[in-house]
């Protein structure tokens, strides 16, 4: 078997404890208010970055993982006679895969490949987990390979947005569609397609998100390699409900908190799952 090491970044929003148990490398993308720059989940969380935005009423920006900082991880992970898998999120919203790419050409290794997962946030940490499933199975880094590109189209995100504010801030949606559907009381749920978020259904009210997002689930075919994932930005009545649904029937999931570059363009108040369909 090839002594494979498997990396990330930090849109991946897995938990630490998954992180340390499968030795998965998390690269941080940088939170920047103004001139300050902080690594994503290690200089800063989510609700310090609310915080900020509250009282300083700034969006901040996002900034990709450098090439440079590629460089040095590969070759420390070569060095040790690792071959590399590096999965990162969808090329269409960040430019952290590009990164990788460009450090893989630096170095020209064949011992390096570079996976364009075209999802986010914990759809990109599905695919992170089922990569250690691959490796425990013992394929190479070219199956591994292969084997992702074949399943990224079936990760399933469906989240709810109880508020499109950030989602407007963020140029994610019209101001106009905001405008709209504050006043309407619409809600979203949004989908990953072609590797950017996309409006998957209008609804109003919890309670009718809730039964969507259930149903979604119920009509998947699930990989029961790779557990159901349970998203949220401090939404406790939707997580409550989904949690309790899995609990009561019996589905393998685990939570994951939305981490903080992600939940600049989501706001908070989202909640959903992601799942793998076979």
């Amino acid at each position: 078997m090839e002594k494979i090491k498997i990396i990330t970044d930090s849109t991946a929003d897995l938990p630490k404890d998954i992180y340390e148990k499968y030795d998965i490398e998390v690269l941080p993308l940088l939170i920047n208010f103004g001139e300050e720059s902080y690594l994503d989940g290690v200089e800063i969380n989510t609700d310090e970055v609310f915080e900020r935005i509250r009282n300083e009423n700034i969006l901040p920006t996002t900034a990709q993982v450098t090439p440079n900082r590629f460089v040095e991880i590969y070759k420390k992970y070569l060095a040790e006679g690792y071959k590399i898998i590096s999965i990162h999120m969808s090329s269409v919203m960040s430019g952290t895969y590009q990164s990788a790419c460009i450090a893989k050409e630096m170095l020209e290794s064949q011992d390096i490949i570079v996976v364009d997962s075209q999802n986010v946030t914990a759809a990109l940490g599905i695919l992170v987990l089922k990569a250690v499933k691959l490796r425990e199975n013992g394929y190479n880094i070219s199956e591994v390979e292969e084997k992702l590109n074949s399943i990224r189209n079936k990760v399933k995100l469906s989240v709810y947005f109880d508020s499109l504010e950030y989602l407007v801030r963020g140029g994610r949606i019209s101001k106009t569609a905001g405008m709209v559907g504050g006043m309407l009381g619409i809600k979203l749920i949004l989908e990953i397609k072609d590797g950017i978020m996309s409006v998957k259904d209008k609804i109003r009210g919890n309670k009718k998100a809730i039964k969507k997002i259930i149903s979604d689930l119920e009509n998947a075919t699930l990989d029961d390699e790779v557990p159901v994932i349970l998203i949220d930005v401090n939404n406790i009545e939707v997580k409550e409900a989904l949690r309790t649904y899995m609990k009561d029937n019996g589905v393998n999931f685990i939570e994951c908190p939305v981490g903080s570059t992600v939940c600049i363009h989501s706001g908070p108040g989202c909640c959903g799952l992601v799942f793998l369909n076979k």
